[in-house]
């Protein structure tokens, strides 16, 4: 079995600063992906935020400020893999192609497919004014050309059964050259955290591709994030998915999240990949290098 790709998501899009201790400023997106990548985490899911006051909790695609951020991340974790969200609702796609232009990551999220998102507050009152996130397919065929301009790999987002199957007639049309899938399981109106479900889920995906699961939730989260490493998925956590250890205790940080996602690795027999391992896995291309053309691949840490 392959070693197990670990990819921190580091602070997601949704969760305020003040409230909760995701990482916003590019020092502290990099202290914070450093603190992963030393637990194991060779791959580091990006959300940019904006930078004034106050205004922590809300999404930027700035091409500067995702620079700086991105460039921050790479110069503190040597040969580190970057994930970059593409995830905006409507028809406008011009800010994340913007940011994959400019910071050419090695892996962009592909949305790929669309979702009444929704949730229920405990009085069974409508957590937030009822959404759709709409992932259409001109939309995702735009996303996935800039992806193909500038190399980066797609990793599509799945948060239902049909999705998954999409992404194989995405494939067969031609719109991509390869599967990777994201089993995004936990979103209320999506994919629960099942590890029943996820058995049947591999049934779904084309034969060979890589996968990964993204699961949502508190503390009931970690026996499917083991099912994962035993399946031989690759395995994703952080801020961005979970505030809670398996033992229920809150986690003080992205690395002690990514601490616990090594050892449900280890439990299942599998070494920790490097980053030179995750790519070879991944079949990615050559690393890249940031705005200061220094290259920052290493083999291993």
């Amino acid at each position: 079995m392959d070693k197990a790709v670990l990819t921190c998501a580091l602070n997601g899009v949704l969760t305020n600063p003040k409230t909760h201790p995701v990482p916003v400023t590019p020092e502290q997106m990099a202290a914070s992906a450093r603190e992963a990548y030393d637990a194991g985490a060779s791959v580091m899911h990006v959300h940019f935020r904006m930078q004034d006051e106050g205004m922590g909790h809300f999404p930027s695609w700035d091409p500067d400020l995702c620079e700086e951020v991105v460039d921050a991340i790479r110069a503190s974790c040597p040969g580190v893999i970057i994930n970059q969200t593409t995830g905006v609702v409507g028809p406008d796609v011009s800010g994340p192609i913007a940011v994959i232009k400019r910071i050419r990551p090695e892996i962009a999220a592909c949305n790929a497919g669309s979702l009444n998102y929704l949730k229920l507050k405990k009085d069974k009152s409508w957590a937030w004014p009822p959404m759709v996130f709409d992932n259409p397919v001109e939309k995702i065929q735009k996303m996935l050309d800039a992806m193909d301009e500038t190399g980066a790999h797609p990793e599509f987002e799945c948060f239902d059964v049909g999705i998954v199957r999409s992404v194989n007639m995405y494939i067969e049309n031609g719109m991509a050259p390869a599967a990777h899938y994201n089993f995004v399981m936990g979103v209320a109106s999506g994919m629960p955290v099942d590890a029943k479900l996820l058995e049947l889920l591999l049934g779904y995906k084309r034969e060979g591709a890589p996968w990964q699961t993204t699961l949502i939730g508190r503390q009931e989260i970690w026996p499917v994030h083991q099912r994962t490493a035993e399946l031989g998925g690759m395995l994703r956590t952080g801020l961005e998915d979970t505030f809670y250890l398996p033992d229920g205790e809150r986690a003080g940080g992205n690395g002690v999240l990514i601490e616990a996602l090594a050892q449900c690795a280890r439990n299942a027999g599998r070494d920790v990949a490097s980053p030179a391992d995750a790519r070879a896995i991944m079949q990615l291309g050559e690393e890249q290098h940031g705005s200061d053309g220094v290259d920052h691949t290493s083999a291993a840490r």
